[in-house]
């Protein structure tokens, strides 16, 4: 396993739209997954796409820690967190109109956040690298943080889904507010 250079805003890696896999099972597909979990811990992070690390495919990784949670989260959901999750060719299905801001950042855009809405409920579908379907139905901090990593590979970082750029800035400033700012780094 290795730990990957993270391309950041401006590289044309990310600003393009990722390719499908071919064969999720592949070897190169399964060492892509192990090195880009090895990246995210590295960086932290609970989100990476392979576009972040120069690699133009369909692929996302991700966890959402226990406790965190985000508008749209049921009271008392995700005490045990999201576990651990590579999604392969996924495909994301708003499952309400409900949208909801909340702070994000990017591994992409060190130290940078943003005030950024979000689909509160959608489904998610794609493949694991054991080639097996996967259909989740997510919420809250869950389907945020889907919906940030497959921005990713649709060739979109977060501020171009703000409506208000005066929410946007380097988080150590912003924290200089009357309310510090807590959000997921991707």
């Amino acid at each position: 396993m290795a730990v990957l250079k993270i391309a950041r805003m401006g590289h044309p890696v990310l600003a393009r739209i990722a390719d499908p896999v071919a064969d999720p099972t592949a070897p190169e597909i399964r060492r892509l997954v192990e090195d880009m979990i090895e990246t995210m811990a590295d960086a932290p992070g609970i989100g990476l796409a392979a576009p972040q690390v120069h690699v133009p495919l369909r692929v996302v990784v991700f966890f959402v820690p226990a406790g965190r949670t985000a508008p749209g989260d049921e009271p008392g959901s995700l005490p045990e967190g999201v576990p651990l999750t590579a999604l392969i060719n996924p495909i994301i299905q708003p499952l309400s109109d409900v949208m909801a801001e909340d702070w994000e950042g990017c591994l992409s855009l060190p130290g940078m956040v943003g005030l950024v809405p979000r689909h509160t409920h959608i489904l998610y579908r794609g493949m694991n690298t054991r080639g097996e379907a996967i259909a989740v139905e997510a919420q809250g901090m869950h389907a945020r943080v889907v919906q940030h990593e497959c921005d990713h590979l649709d060739g979109l970082l977060y501020p171009r889904r703000m409506t208000d750029l005066s929410t946007f800035g380097y988080k150590e400033e912003m924290d200089k507010g009357d309310t510090p700012i807590r959000e997921f780094d991707e």
